[in-house]
């Protein structure tokens, strides 16, 4: 269990410090903002769909260490993947980060399972999953989306539209 949450830890730090995929792409056919107000994130989601597989995805904005870092492991994972496949990674990873999915269990997470623990921290959870909304609003057309309310993502099942 130590070692997991020293990995946990590590992860954080590292994509906090030095995000992958930071910054906002000038030739984006989607996008996105997303806001949770718990903890104050606001990013910006820019993506570049080329025959139905995302070419290019950034991230940038102001946001906590935990939102920040999903947000880079989340365009590493979804970049050359079809819209279906990111779709199907924005839904494996809120259950994982609400405890409904078991990380040792069959999924196309990866290193993503490090954010397993964030279950056991209920005020954090919305922070790593904001990114990930806000990469289906982006996918689905919608402009806007927020972790508050009806659109809450610890409540409002994701998929089939926005």
């Amino acid at each position: 269990m130590a070692d997991s949450k020293q990995l946990y830890q590590e992860v954080i730090l590292d994509h906090n410090r030095k995000p992958r995929n930071w910054g906002v792409l000038a030739d984006a056919t989607h996008k996105a903002d997303g806001h949770n107000p718990l903890c104050g994130d606001r990013i910006r989601l820019t993506l570049k769909l080329r025959d139905d597989v995302v070419d290019a995805i950034n991230v940038q904005g102001e946001s906590c260490a935990i939102c920040k870092a999903s947000a880079s492991m989340m365009t590493m994972a979804v970049k050359g993947k079809s819209r279906g496949d990111a779709e199907q990674l924005v839904q494996e990873f809120r259950d994982l980060a609400i405890g409904k999915l078991d990380a040792t269990g069959p999924g196309h997470l990866g290193r993503l399972t490090v954010f397993a623990g964030v279950r056991d921290l209920p005020t954090r959870v919305k922070c790593a999953i904001l990114p990930w909304h806000t990469l289906h609003a982006a996918l689905n057309s919608v402009a806007s989306t927020t972790t508050e309310a009806d659109a809450d993502p610890m409540h409002a099942p994701i998929g089939g539209g926005a």
